[in-house]
């Protein structure tokens, strides 16, 4: 054991916080934790603190008995090269079992090409999964103004992404909310940020793409 404990050490000496024969499932008795890296869609932007989609899903654990943490990491405007430079730091210090991605509307919004969007999303994978964690991948799409082509090649990141990486995916994290016929009612005057009323909405659209992916019991 002093061996092992040994080996562990050198190695995070030397910068791999992560060994991959650790689980990441953290010691016997504490919390699952489960990693939600996002934008403003995650991030409270213009409600309550507390009224969330994210704090939803904390309470639900909570309703249920699980002995899970949620760490809402998200930040309002971020981007998935944001993303990407944020996470090692992220993953060495909440060491979750669960990271859920959901970047790539503010990379479309700004322009930034397609290519990269899917190259950092694809490294923010490769990471989590490295440290242990299983991942969420939320997708996204846009408005029918940017044109069907490039919400095809957009929508497309994401699938293509789950597919090839072999993590679990929500098509459309807004569906229900964005494309329902109650669209207007449920956002906020900006007509680009989900109101309180859709949070509801929005966890019940992760809900079951997550569930499997949390320890039994």
């Amino acid at each position: 054991m002093k061996r092992r404990d040994a080996a562990l050490a050198a190695l995070a000496a030397a910068g791999w916080a992560w060994w991959p024969g650790r689980a990441a499932w953290g010691a016997s008795g504490s919390p699952t934790v489960v990693l939600v890296v996002g934008d403003s869609l995650s991030a409270e932007y213009g409600i309550a603190r507390g009224r969330g989609w994210v704090a939803l899903l904390q309470q639900r654990l909570q309703a249920q008995g699980r002995s899970v943490q949620v760490v809402n990491a998200s930040i309002s405007g971020d981007t998935t090269a944001g993303g990407r430079a944020r996470l090692p730091a992220l993953l060495q210090r909440h060491r979750p079992a669960v990271v859920i991605l959901e970047l790539g509307g503010n990379d479309a919004l700004r322009g930034l090409p397609l290519p990269s969007t899917r190259d950092n999303l694809r490294a923010m994978i490769r990471a989590s999964r490295a440290a242990g964690a299983r991942v969420l991948l939320l997708g996204m799409d846009m408005p029918p103004n940017y044109g069907e082509r490039f919400r095809a090649e957009f929508r497309a990141v994401y699938t293509d992404l789950a597919r090839e990486e072999g993590v679990a995916l929500v098509p459309f994290f807004l569906a229900g909310v964005a494309d329902g016929p109650q669209a207007a009612a449920l956002f906020q005057d900006d007509r680009i940020h989900p109101n309180e009323q859709a949070q509801p909405r929005l966890l019940d659209n992760v809900w079951p793409a997550l569930r499997p992916l949390l320890p039994r019991g």
